[in-house]
C-alpha cells in the first residue's frame, strides 16, 4: 500500500491541477526516483480515461549527453518531446534528481547552445498553455537530493513537501480551492492598476503593470503553488534590488545578487558567488536582461528556504522576479531562452504600493 500522502498528491495532480478527461493525451515526464508517485499518477490518469505516455528523465543520462555532445547534437531537438509538447492535452512533470549539481561541470557555452535550440519549443509550450490548449503541472518528489539541499532528513523533508502541497490533509483539493478563492480576490483588486512601487531594505523599485494581467497561481500549474504573478511592462522597470536568497539554475548557485534596472534593462549586475555565471546568463539573448515576471509568494505553509525554486518562490512574505521569458497569458512580450526566478524577503520594514495605495506590508496583504 502506497503512502496515503503520495496517493493524495497524485489525485490532486490528476483531478485538480490538470483535470484529466476521457481521451486526453497525457505526457508524463518522471525521474526513476519518483516511481512511487509515478505509479499513482498513472493509476489516476487511467481511471480518468486519459492516455498516459511516459518519458523517463534522468539527470545522470542528461550529464552524459551534455558532456559528450557536439554542436550538432546540442542543437538537436527531440522529436518525441516536440510531439508531446505540440499535441498533448496534458503534461505532468515529476522531478526527482539524484544530484542537484550534476550540471556544474558542463561548460556554460554548451548549456547556452542547448537552451537556444529548445527556445522555439518552449515558446510553443507556453503559447499553447496560455491559449488553454495545454493543461500542465509540475511537482517535486521528496527525494534525498532535495532533502540534502534543504539540510533536512528525508523524513522531515517528506513532511515539509506534503504539508506544502496539502497532501497530508484529508481533502487536499478543498484546501487548494480555498487558496484559489483568497488569491482571486487579490487578482481582481489588481485589475486596471498601473504602477507598482516596492520599498524595502533590499529593494527600491518601480514598474508598470498597465495593461497586464495578474494570474492566480493556485496549484493548477505548479504543485505546490501559492503566488500571484504578472509580466511587467518590459521597458518600465527602474531601481535596484538585492535578492535575499541564492538564485539557483542549471545546478549553479549564485549568491548575493544585486541588479540595477534602467528603463527595464539590467544595466548593472553583481554577485558575491558565481558572478561570472550570472553575467553569462544575462548575456544569453536579447530578452535575458529584461523581466518576464513579477510575483508575490502567498504560501504561508512554506516559511523556510530549501534551495528548490518550486517551493522557495512561494514562501509567504516574499516577492520574486524572473529574468527572461514571460508568460503570454499575463500580457508579457518578453522572449528569452531563460526564465530565472530570484527571491526577495519582504517580511520586515517593507511595502508594496500600487497606484499610491499600500497593497502589501511586512509580508501580508492589506486589501
Amino acid at each position: 500500500m502506497a503512502d496515503q500522502r503520495i496517493i493524495n498528491l497524485a489525485n490532486t495532480l490528476v483531478n485538480y491541477s490538470t483535470k484529466v478527461q476521457p481521451g486526453d493525451l497525457v505526457g508524463i515526464s518522471a525521474s526513476p526516483i519518483a516511481l512511487p508517485l509515478l505509479k499513482e499518477v498513472v493509476r489516476f490518469v487511467t481511471r480518468a480515461g486519459g492516455h498516459p505516455v511516459i518519458m523517463m528523465d534522468d539527470d545522470n543520462l542528461a550529464e552524459i549527453f551534455m558532456k559528450e555532445a557536439n554542436q550538432d547534437q546540442l542543437e538537436f531537438v527531440s522529436p518525441l518531446r516536440k510531439t508531446i509538447l505540440e499535441t498533448a492535452d496534458v503534461t505532468i512533470n515529476l522531478r526527482a534528481p539524484s544530484n542537484t549539481r550534476v550540471m556544474n561541470g558542463i561548460p556554460l557555452e554548451k548549456t547556452r547552445v542547448r537552451a537556444l535550440a529548445n527556445m522555439p519549443l518552449m515558446q510553443t509550450y507556453m503559447n499553447r498553455a496560455a491559449a488553454g490548449e495545454l493543461r500542465w503541472t509540475v511537482t517535486n518528489y521528496p527525494c534525498p537530493a532535495y532533502a540534502q539541499e534543504a539540510d533536512m532528513s528525508i523524513e522531515d523533508y517528506e513532511a515539509f513537501v506534503y504539508k506544502a502541497t496539502f497532501a497530508d490533509q484529508e481533502d487536499p483539493i478543498a484546501c487548494w480551492q480555498k487558496i484559489s478563492a483568497e488569491q482571486q480576490h487579490v487578482c481582481d483588486w489588481l485589475v486596471g492598476k498601473k504602477e507598482v512601487v516596492v520599498k524595502a531594505p533590499t529593494a527600491d523599485l518601480t514598474l508598470s503593470i498597465e495593461g497586464r494581467t495578474f494570474i492566480n497561481s493556485d496549484g493548477q500549474k505548479n504543485m505546490p503553488s501559492g503566488e500571484v504573478f504578472t509580466g511587467p511592462v518590459e521597458e518600465s522597470v527602474n531601481g535596484w534590488v538585492e535578492f535575499t536568497y541564492p538564485a539557483i539554475t542549471q545546478g549553479r548557485e549564485v549568491e548575493g545578487i544585486r541588479l540595477e534596472f534602467k528603463d527595464g534593462k539590467v544595466v548593472n549586475a553583481s554577485a558575491k558567488k558565481n558572478e561570472a555565471f550570472l553575467l553569462s546568463q544575462l548575456d544569453t539573448d536579447a530578452g535575458s536582461r529584461y523581466l518576464g515576471e513579477f510575483a508575490i509568494g502567498t504560501n504561508y505553509a512554506i516559511q523556510q528556504f530549501t534551495k528548490t525554486i518550486l517551493y522557495d518562490e512561494k514562501i509567504g512574505g516574499t516577492f520574486h522576479m524572473a529574468l527572461g521569458n514571460g508568460y503570454p497569458e499575463t500580457g508579457s512580450k518578453n522572449k528569452s531562452s531563460i526564465h530565472w526566478d530570484m527571491i526577495c524577503d519582504v517580511r520586515e520594514d517593507s511595502q508594496i504600493i500600487v497606484d499610491g495605495e499600500v497593497m502589501y506590508e511586512n509580508g501580508q496583504f492589506k486589501i
